[in-house]
């Protein structure tokens, strides 16, 4: 995969899946359902899903099923739906081993300063997405982006997810599309996690998950490269962030008003 291969007209393009893949079914099934949405719909497609869970908040959340399974599994999907994937990394060592198996490695926004990760995720050549860091201005992107491009990989994408406010919040500043854009990238909204309500005193983020829609048409009339969602068949059942994910049979409704809107525009 390319940056190219996520480019129709003037489009824009999604990643989307479960925040974590909890057991094949779920994954295929989910996988499944979004490229019908898509291929209807001719939108580029990536199916998100983490193959291990390293920020959690306690001691005792759910980290993953076990690494190789769930990336047998990311490559299962890649394989039988023909669309790639995405996962990300929280270690050095992890670049190299996610890479067998998927076409985009995702940076988080905790780590999206982290040097050494950088490095190793642009040394796979793969397509690296770094996620903003949520104590980061739009403008200091520049620098995380140098530090893959500077490692002969110019496949990188920037994505706004939000900004800390107090405590337990986050606020989009919608400015920072454009302003990310001006680095010579792609952009994403994620507007799910942009929705999170971290920190919270029982040691499991909160969500504004009715408030999905509103950022994603804003994302879209701003101009976004691409749109981020996880989605769950029953998010109150998803065993990691549940509580601001889309339901899956709401997304292709999103889908078709989003697209409304980016015809409004271009």
């Amino acid at each position: 995969m390319t940056l190219d291969n996520l480019k129709i007209g003037n489009q824009f393009f999604l990643i989307a899946g479960p925040c974590v893949i909890e057991n094949e079914s779920m994954a295929m099934n989910i996988a499944e359902k979004i490229t019908g949405f898509t291929n209807k719909l001719n939108i580029p497609y990536v199916f998100k899903g983490s193959y291990k869970k390293a920020n959690r908040s306690k001691l005792d959340s759910f980290t993953g099923i076990g690494d190789v399974e769930a990336l047998k599994i990311l490559k299962k999907v890649k394989d039988t739906f023909q669309i790639p994937v995405l996962t990300d990394i929280h270690e050095t060592t992890d670049a190299g081993i996610a890479a067998e198996f998927v076409d985009v490695l995702q940076i988080p926004a905790f780590l999206c300063r982290q040097t050494d990760l950088l490095v190793a995720a642009a040394k796979t050549g793969l397509v690296v997405n770094i996620k903003k860091g949520q104590f980061l201005s739009p403008a200091a992107m520049q620098f995380a982006a140098q530090k893959i491009t500077e490692n002969g990989n110019d496949q990188v994408i920037l994505t706004e997810r939000g900004t800390t406010f107090g405590y337990t919040d986050l606020v989009v500043d919608f400015r920072g599309i454009p302003e990310m854009q001006r680095i010579g990238y792609p952009v994403v909204m994620d507007v799910t996690h942009s929705l999170q309500q971290p920190n919270q005193a029982g040691g499991v983020s909160g969500g504004l998950p009715q408030m999905i829609e509103t950022i994603a048409k804003a994302a879209i009339a701003v101009g976004t490269d691409g749109l981020f969602i996880e989605t769950h068949p029953e998010p109150a059942k998803a065993l990691s962030d549940g509580a601001n994910m889309l339901r899956l049979d709401l997304l292709q409704p999103l889908l078709e008003k989003l697209i409304r809107i980016r015809e409004a525009i271009v």
